[in-house]
């Protein structure tokens, strides 16, 4: 049995795991974002809730281990930011501690038990406030030491002409301090901040997705576009990586013409050809970041 983990800067999600599709949650606890020794307390009260000693405590955190330093980057989590957080962790609680980022856990959640069940290679592609992703091959992440894996969404890629027709676009500035990120443009925000420069109208993406399904012409110019842009990028990380799968969570993949529109772009610009649906919709679309820790757990567990 293990002990996993979802942590953010409002809430820790808990629960106890001792199978893929086994996993019990507890009631969940307020983040202490600036206490560590509160922070390490509310994790042993879960452990203690649970009522057995795991195996190890693994976590799926909205933050970055280096690999260089081992210290944390988790900027909402001012009293973890800049720890090394895994061997502060493991000397606290007197348990092994694995970390990993949260869009890399929801990776793993779609390996061990969502739409990447059966695939050697899963690229797990994250469409919401921001643009993310996390690489799975052979059950294990390609960054299991930290760092930034995946991270598709940033570097300045994006596409200045795209759209059918074409229309010249600006590189739109990103919160990384980059200009021209995927993220700048492919996220919920980014679908807003095209649509406006497009049509000069504010919309937000829900309105824009639903006006698209409903014939309006504006909005089926801006997902054309936004399609264009997002299809390169992606094709490329499926070129590189050899993914046959690459299942899409976030807010934007609860529009499925969305991420169907998406899977017909990539196909038809990567090398290898699918006859089977590529991009797909996420299945693990609840709690995925405790199920993702929980195989990460339970990994390790197995293999001691």
């Amino acid at each position: 049995m293990i002990v996993c983990f979802d942590i953010g800067g409002t809430a820790i999600k808990g629960a106890g795991a001792w199978a893929v599709d086994d996993i019990r949650p507890v009631a969940r606890r307020q983040t202490p974002i600036h206490d560590f020794d509160a922070f390490v307390d509310v994790l042993r009260s879960v452990i203690d809730e649970i009522g057995e000693r795991p195996d190890c405590v693994a976590l799926s955190i909205a933050g970055v281990i280096d690999p260089d330093t081992d210290r944390a980057n988790i900027a909402n989590i001012p009293c973890a930011h800049g720890r090394l957080l895994e061997a502060d962790l493991e000397a606290a609680l007197g348990i092994p501690v694995l970390i990993a980022n949260d869009a890399d856990c929801c990776a793993l959640a779609e390996y061990g038990a969502g739409a990447g069940r059966g695939h050697r290679v899963v690229f797990g592609a994250i469409l919401g406030t921001g643009v993310g992703g996390g690489l799975v091959v052979d059950g294990k992440l390609i960054n299991s030491a930290g760092g930034f894996a995946g991270e598709w969404g940033h570097g300045p890629v994006a596409a200045t002409r795209a759209g059918n027709p074409a229309v010249e676009l600006p590189r739109f500035a990103c919160g990384c301090g980059l200009d021209g990120c995927v993220d700048a443009i492919g996220s919920a925000r980014g679908m807003e901040k095209l649509h406006r420069h497009l049509t000069g109208t504010e919309m937000r993406a829900e309105e824009i997705l639903a006006a698209w399904q409903d014939g309006d012409e504006k909005a089926a110019r801006t997902i054309d576009i936004y399609i264009d842009i997002l299809a390169g990028p992606l094709s490329l990380v499926i070129n590189m990586t050899g993914a046959t799968i690459v299942p899409v969570g976030g807010g934007l993949s609860n529009s499925l013409p969305l991420i169907e529109a998406l899977d017909h772009a990539v196909r038809a610009r990567i090398l290898r050809k699918f006859q089977r649906p590529l991009v797909v919709k996420a299945e693990c679309a609840i709690e995925p970041g405790l199920v993702g820790a929980a195989v990460l757990g339970l990994a390790f567990a197995s293999s001691r």
